[in-house]
């Protein structure tokens, strides 16, 4: 399974960004989904997980009510829709995928937060 992400970008606090996440190879191996992210100097945290059909979704704390989390399985591909950004959202943003196994992961694509 090959992750990457897409969507990053510079932006000023209170707007939005849409990440995207595109999967190929063994897609039918994938079980459930996540964002996370990893701020410089601080350990990598979940930001979102949604699970395999989408029908369930979790959110961290500082995140919710502001960032939405989807898959649409027949593109093979994960969102992130982030609104009213701040600039402690500043981080780089992986993308996970849960199968029998290690974990998958991206490479990562920033998103910076100007206040």
């Amino acid at each position: 399974v090959q992750l990457v992400e897409s969507g990053g970008g510079l932006v000023q606090a209170g707007g939005s960004l849409r990440l995207s996440c595109a999967a190929s190879g063994d897609t039918f191996s994938i079980n459930s989904m996540g964002w996370y992210r990893q701020a410089p100097g601080k350990q990598r945290e979940l930001v979102a997980r949604i699970s395999r059909n989408g029908g369930a979704t979790a959110y961290a704390d500082s995140v919710k009510g502001r960032f939405t989390i989807s898959r649409d399985n027949a593109k093979n591909t994960m969102y992130l829709q982030m609104n009213n950004l701040r600039p402690e959202d500043t981080a780089v943003y992986y993308c996970n995928a849960v199968v029998v196994g290690p974990d998958y992961w991206g490479q990562g694509t920033q998103v910076t937060v100007s206040p």
